[in-house]
């Protein structure tokens, strides 16, 4: 690719004034080798000191997500594609669902069925090491502590249509899951309940930061869209690219919006 579709980050101009909240993935967007890096820790903390939202959009599960819900200085974690929203109340750590609770009874042994039946078709594949914590699908390490092919990738992700299920590639998973929850349907259910506002009012004010093939459905609703500079690994596998690009990559990348987004926000 001789051209890219995406525009240095540090061209975004004026429209960064005009942000009124982030939307991030988390797995290499926030983090770094597993890890929040301090200074992405320290644009979290600076974005809330200046009254700008932060919500981590993951495909990690509810389990996993708990603990940095509680802890981080964000206004709330989004998990397993939209399925599970993890906040902070005065009593405490809220967690809602967007299926109810005879759904996710219902859907349990589809997971189990569809889990195994993967697992069984496709020679090599393990699943996720935090599949414990999850409660509304399963996921495919293919790339953090595994690592397969793009022909076992796409293996799986068929194995998984096969079944019903909707499939997104994240970098590090292969997420598998029912019903018709996206990343995109978690933002907006989570901005109503957290923030009283209407996503799709704000559509053109509010940032979407990530780093994968499955941000593209976010990369294509949010004019202001970004991805950190690790997102060039997918060139090939990418139809959708986000507006803008970051020089730095994973939690630098992050570090780097939003210092962009700080300077320019109105005194």
């Amino acid at each position: 690719m001789n051209v890219l579709p995406s525009r240095p980050w540090s061209a975004v101009g004026a429209a960064a004034g005009g942000a009124c909240g982030v939307l991030t993935d988390i797995d290499d967007t926030l983090t770094t080798d597993g890890a929040i890096t301090p200074d992405a820790f320290a644009a979290l903390e600076a974005m809330r000191r200046a009254g700008l939202p932060v919500i981590a959009i993951t495909g990690r599960p509810m389990g996993w997500s708990e603990p940095f819900a509680r802890d981080w200085p964000i206004d709330a974690i989004v998990a397993e594609n939209g399925a599970v929203a993890l906040f902070r109340e005065a009593g405490g750590l809220v967690v809602e669902y967007a299926q109810d609770e005879a759904t996710r009874a219902a859907n349990a042994g589809r997971l189990a069925h569809a889990a195994a039946t993967v697992l069984h078709e496709v020679p090599g594949t393990m699943l996720a090491r935090d599949s414990a914590g999850r409660v509304t699908d399963i996921a495919i390490d293919h790339a953090e502590f595994a690592r397969l092919s793009a022909a076992q990738v796409a293996h799986v992700v068929n194995v998984m249509h096969a079944l019903g299920m909707h499939a997104t590639v994240s970098s590090i998973h292969v997420n598998g899951w029912f019903g018709e929850h996206t990343k995109l349907s978690g933002a907006r259910w989570i901005v109503k309940r957290l923030l009283g506002r209407d996503l799709e009012d704000e559509r053109r004010r509010w940032v979407y930061v990530g780093d994968s093939t499955n941000d593209q459905l976010m990369f294509s609703h949010f004019p202001l869209s970004v991805g950190v500079a690790n997102l060039l690994q997918f060139a090939d596998r990418l139809t959708v690219w986000p507006a803008y690009i970051t020089r730095h990559e994973r939690g630098a990348g992050f570090a780097e919006v939003a210092a962009t987004l700080l300077k320019a926000r109105p005194s």
